[in-house]
This record gives structure tokens, C-alpha cells and sequence, in this order.
């Protein structure tokens, strides 16, 4: 009775976005506020809806109700029960689910707190997004129905993907769908500011704090997931640029320049096209990453379907909103007038050249990522585009990116002086060379990308933080005076500093492994001591014991240096019997400066074992990192100006006339 309550629950959801799409839009055309207020109303029905049939689908994998296929197929009675709540989402048909879910949760957000948005205009935005809801709907119940039922169900299930059956999967896809379906906001404000002709300041401050809670989102699901991989999988890396990585990177880096362009757009009223392009494409790179996991078309741990006429659906839900987006921005484009003057050295300037490399670096990953794919379609030909081609293409490029971001901040608004920019980026570059020169010298640094590259992070750090130190005026006045300016930045000022010392630490990290990470793999007894950079590594002994739903092998691991003991690292080895697949725990254990990290392989049958040792230098800088930069999105959040709405523009203030 559940599933079926579930099952019309979804329906409902359905009829209720279809209202919702087709009711406000028609009193915003006939000035008619009752109907325009339905799209609340509806809105709120949508999410109740929703969260009804995932609550059904919940239901089922918790109590095993193996007459339900998706249950069936994903689960198994002797998991434990974290893995059972996270299996509902671990598999296509769920995670559709719940990408519904995120899409009607934000449209029920913006109901509830978007009360200071012009109700035209939040009616279009709440019209635009079911339309978008109304697709995917169509696409779950016509396609991946989770509520199927078996008529003779089994007595057990055939278990989940040992790999999936970890803590972080319960966080990971929900942060990655609420940044990837977030997206989708600024897709309706963007349609919606193109219906109605107003794109000006109070459109970009009524959709910045969306796009930052989406943006915050996606930040903390892409670290979530190179984190899962980095300790999971056991091979000693974070990110491998997997084509399905890459898609949820590709919106991350848009929706990245989307933001900076916002703020030019309030501020200045300057990049408004540009503005409302980066806006749909952002979302068109979010539904791109669901038909690359949905299609069928890559196998990866991270995808789920291997139905193609799956893809089909969603590659024409691509095509019908992305090209009517694209299709009405041409249509209005030549009635979008920027106002705002600015000189070739300004802060605008800057942005508009961030948001230009942001731009670049994706063109670069889309690329590497669907050419494979596009070969493959057109001659059948097999290729893999992998590390080397990111490396030398992607990294010069956001380089780039790193280098404008500790310039920007320097640079005045609509007129900056370019003497003052030159001596104060002259200080910067002198205490970067130094502040360079001593670590290489203390650590014994001497690969030159290495050091490339710790320049770069050096760079926007120290920029960063002499920005600060200038903003609340060290060396100018008292001490304590500084502090109380410090402690009284607006929150939005807090987001933009964490933000950037995030990425520079991140930065460093990321260089720091790829550089200097030393690694050994080999067949060992017990009692062979391997040397990995300044640490021996000495295999105990190996114990077999079992756990909730498997079997285990668990390593003992001695670490030393310079013959005094570091740590004890206990690496493991899996059998999961249900799903007949093995799975590796890797031993790690985090110091400052770095993760000694073990993984526990096969045995070669005569007692030894295989066994691989890194340690991997600046790994907890990088998850440091994407700490900071995540928070910065939801202080930010906190800032007040980002809470209330704009003010009606002034007359001279630039919108979009109605077309002819």
C-alpha cells in the first residue's frame, strides 16, 4: 500500500508541476496576481509530493520489501541499515528520484523565501522550473519507474556494489545533486528575465544567493567524492579525470564564473548578456553530466544506467529546454544594453577576464571529456583521453585563473590606476620569490613544475592576504582598531578571503601530492621493511575476521622514522559474498604535512602479500582547502544583502525593452 501511496504520490507531483508551469505564467501575461500566486501554492504541493514518494521509496529498502524491483536489485536484508537508507539513491531509478526531489525542494525555497522577488517574476521563475520538472518526471515515470513491482519477489536481494557501501556515499550524491539540480534556479531566472525584459542589478542580487547555495553544494560533493575515491578505491590518487568526474567539475568552473559575473552585473550593471549566457549554460552543463551518468554511454563506477534509450529521453529534454533558452537569448540578446562605463584597468576588467579563463578551462575539459565519445560514435574508434592531455591543457589555463584572483582585488572599481597595481603586485611577486626560495631551500625542492606550481598558490595566498591586511589597515592604524575593522568586514568580504586562501591552499596540496608523493608496490612478508620517502614501512602481520555483511583480511603496518615509530596503519581487504565482489580500505593516517597511506592487495598464495605504500605530501591541505572554499559559498549566504531583496531600479537602470 506504501509503493502504491508512492507511486500516485509521484504522479501528483507530476499534475502539480504541470500547474505550476502553466498557471503563473498565464496570469503573469494577463497581469492576473491570483494566478501568478497559484505558482506558490503549487510549488509547495510539488515538494510535499515528492518528498512523499522518496519518504515510499525509503520505506521499502529500510524494511527489505523485496516486491519492489529497485529493492530487489539494490539491496539485500543483511546489510547494515546505514547502506540500506543509502541504497535508495545508489542506483539509477532512485537517484532520479531524488534529482526530482532537489528540483522541487528549490522551487518550494524560492515560495518561501523569495516573498521580496516581484511576484511576476517569481511566478516566471516558479513556471520555468516546473517546466523543467515536468521532463524529468515524464523521464522517471515513462523510463525508470522505481516503484515497479516483481510478482514473484525473491527471498533476498542481490545486494549493492561493495564499493558504494561506505559513509560517504550517504553524503556525496545529495551534495552533488543539490549543487548540479541548484543550477537549475539560475536557469529559471535567467528564462525568466529574458520573458519579462528585465535583466538589471535586482535581478543578478535575487539570483546570487541561489547559484551560491547550488555552488556551495557541488563544491562539497565534487571534495566528497575525490575524498571517497582518494581512501576507497586504494589507489593512491583523488581525482583521475574520469569522464563522469568531469561532468560534475564542468558546472562547477561555469557556475564559478556565473558568480563573479553577477557581481559586476549588481554592482556595475555591466556584463548582463554575458551574465544571463553563463547562467543557461551552467544548467545545460548539469543536464550534460545526467546523460553522461544516465545514458548508458560510460562505464564507471559512478554510473548507473546501461538502458541508451534512456539517454535518448534525457539528450531530448537537453535539446527542448537548452535550445529554447538559447533560442530566446538570441531573440532579446540586441535589447540587452550594458550601462556601466569601465577603463581597460578597473576590477570589471579583471572579472571579465576570469570569467574568460573559467570559460576556457571548461571548453578544455568538455573537449577531453565527450571526444572519446563523439570518435567512438563517428568511426567506432576506441580512445582515452587521460591525465597528460588535462595536464598541459586545463592547468596553464586556471593558472591563469589563480594569477587574476590575487590581482582583482587590487584593481578599483570602473578606474583603477595601473602605476599603483604594478608596485603593489611588485611587493607581492618579491615576497612570493622569497617566501619561495626559503621552503625549497629547507625542504630540498628542486623540480621545476613543482615550483611553478607553489608559486602560483603562494601567489594568491600572500595576495589575498596583504588585501586583507590593507582593507582593515595594518600598518595605517592601531592595532586594535584594525582588529575591530576585521571583525566587522561584512560576511560576504569573509567568503571572498576564505574562498581564495582555500584555493591557494587546496592549490598547494594538489601540487605538493602530484610532485613529490613517493610509492612503493611490491610482494612482502611479514617483517619486510620498505623505505617510501622518509618513512619505512614494515608489514606485521595479516589477521582474517569478518564484519557485518563480509568477509575481511586486515593488514598490520608498522611506519618509522629515522628508527623512532610514527604510526600503526591497519589497511584492509574485503569480500562482500552476496555481491561476490572485493573492496579495499586503505590504512591512512593524516599528519600536517601529509597521509602515510597502505593498501593490503592479493596474496600470492605462499603467505606473502601484495602491498602498496605512499606517502603523499600536502593530501590534507587540499581537503583543508575545499573545506574553506565550500564554507565561503554559505557565509556568504549569511551576509544580509544577500538575504533581502533588491531595491526597485531606478529609471535609468537598464532592463530589456519587449521585443517588436
Amino acid at each position: 500500500m506504501i509503493i502504491e501511496l508512492g507511486h500516485f504520490a509521484l504522479w501528483l507531483s507530476l499534475a502539480a508541476a504541470l500547474v505550476q508551469a502553466g498557471l503563473p505564467l498565464w496570469g503573469m501575461l494577463k497581469e492576473n496576481p491570483a494566478a501568478m500566486r497559484v505558482g506558490d501554492t503549487a510549488a509547495h504541493v510539488q515538494f510535499l509530493a515528492t518528498s512523499t514518494a522518496f519518504a515510499a521509496l525509503t520505506y521499502a529498502f529500510v524494511v527489505s520489501d523485496f516486491s519492489v524491483l529497485l529493492v530487489a536489485l539494490n539491496s539485500h536484508s543483511a546489510k547494515p541499515m546505514l547502506y540500506k537508507v543509502t541504497g535508495v539513491w545508489a542506483n539509477h531509478e532512485g537517484s532520479m528520484l531524488l534529482w526530482v526531489l532537489m528540483l522541487s525542494l528549490f522551487g518550494a525555497l524560492i515560495a518561501v523565501f523569495g516573498r521580496s522577488i516581484p511576484i511576476a517574476m517569481r511566478a516566471t521563475v516558479l513556471s520555468v522550473q516546473a517546466m523543467v520538472g515536468v521532463g524529468f518526471y515524464l523521464f522517471i515515470l515513462l523510463t525508470s519507474n522505481p516503484f515497479d513491482r516483481i510478482t514473484s519477489p525473491p527471498l533476498d536481494g542481490q545486494g549493492m556494489n561493495p564499493l558504494l557501501q561506505d559513509p560517504g556515499v550517504a553524503f556525496h550524491p545529495p551534495l552533488l545533486y543539490l549543487g548540479y539540480v541548484g543550477f537549475s534556479i539560475a536557469f529559471s531566472f535567467a528564462v525568466a528575465a529574458l520573458i519579462l525584459g528585465r535583466v538589471d542589478a535586482a535581478w543578478a542580487r535575487w539570483m546570487r544567493p541561489w547559484v551560491l547555495l547550488a555552488w556551495s553544494g557541488l563544491t562539497a560533493g565534487i571534495a566528497l567524492g575525490s575524498w571517497w575515491a582518494y581512501y576507497e578505491l586504494g589507489w593512491g590518487g583523488f581525482w583521475f579525470w574520469d569522464p563522469v568526474e568531469n561532468a560534475s567539475f564542468m558546472p562547477w568552473l561555469i557556475g564559478t564564473a556565473l558568480l563573479h559575473s553577477s557581481i559586476v552585473v549588481e554592482k556595475r550593471a555591466c556584463l548582463l548578456q554575458w551574465t544571463v549566457l553563463l547562467a543557461i549554460l551552467t544548467f545545460s552543463l548539469s543536464i550534460v553530466g545526467t546523460f553522461l551518468v544516465r545514458s548508458g554511454i560510460l562505464t564507471s563506477v559512478h554510473a548507473f544506467a546501461t538502458d541508451p534509450e534512456r539517454g535518448i529521453f534525457i539528450l531530448l529534454l537537453l535539446a527542448i529546454f537548452i535550445g529554447a533558452a538559447l533560442i530566446l537569448f538570441v531573440w532579446r540578446a540586441g535589447s540587452i544594453r550594458d550601462t556601466g562605463l569601465f577603463s581597460t584597468v578597473s576590477r570589471e576588467t579583471g572579472l571579465l577576464a576570469n570569467n574568460l579563463f573559467l570559460t576556457a578551462a571548461t571548453g578544455v575539459v568538455f573537449v577531453g571529456t565527450l571526444y572519446p565519445l563523439a570518435l567512438e560514435l563517428v568511426n567506432g574508434a576506441k580512445i582515452s583521453v587521460g591525465a597528460p592531455y588535462f595536464n598541459q591543457t586545463f592547468l596553464p589555463i586556471f593558472a591563469l585563473t589563480m594569477l587574476g584572483a590575487g590581482i582583482g582585488p587590487f584593481i578599483s572599481w570602473k578606474r583603477g590606476s595601473f602605476r599603483l597595481v604594478v608596485r603593489t603586485l611588485g611587493w607581492v611577486t618579491l615576497v612570493v620569490l622569497i617566501g619561495l626560495a626559503l621552503i625549497a631551500w629547507v625542504l630540498g625542492l628542486r623540480e621545476p613544475v613543482g615550483l611553478f606550481g607553489l608559486f602560483i598558490a603562494l601567489w594568491l595566498g600572500i595576495a589575498t592576504t596583504l588585501d586583507l591586511a590593507r582593507r582593515i589597515g595594518i600598518g595605517e592604524v592601531p592595532l586594535r582598531r584594525a582588529f575591530r575593522r576585521l571583525v566587522g568586514l561584512p560576511r560576504a568580504a569573509w567568503a571572498l578571503y576564505l574562498g581564495h586562501l582555500g584555493l591557494a591552499i587546496a592549490a598547494a596540496g594538489v601540487v605538493a601530492v602530484s610532485v613529490w608523493k613517493a610509492e612503493d608496490i611490491r610482494v612482502v612478508t611479514s617483517g619486510d621493511a620498505l623505505a617510501v620517502g622518509p618513512y619505512a614501512f614494515t608489514l606485521i602481520d595479516v589477521q582474517n575476521t569478518t564484519g557485518p555483511n563480509y568477509q575481511t583480511s586486515i593488514a598490520s603496518v608498522r611506519v618509522d622514522r629515522d628508527g623512532v615509530l610514527v604510526t600503526m596503519l591497519f589497511p584492509e581487504r574485503r569480500w562482500y559474498p552476496v555481491e561476490r565482489q572485493p573492496t579495499t580500505e586503505a590504512g591512512i593516517s593524516t599528519l600536517w604535512h601529509g597521509d602515510l597511506y597502505a593498501v593490503l592487495g592479493d596474496p600470492d598464495g605462499n603467505g606473502n602479500f601484495v602491498m602498496r605504500f605512499y606517502y603523499n605530501p600536502g593530501v590534507p591541505w587540499m581537503w583543508l582547502g575545499a573545506i574553506l572554499i565550500a564554507s565561503a559559498g554559505l557565509i556568504s549566504l549569511t551576509d544580509r544583502r544577500l538575504r533581502i531583496g533588491a531595491p526597485s531600479p531606478p529609471k535609468s537602470t537598464v532592463s530589456v525593452q519587449p521585443a517588436e
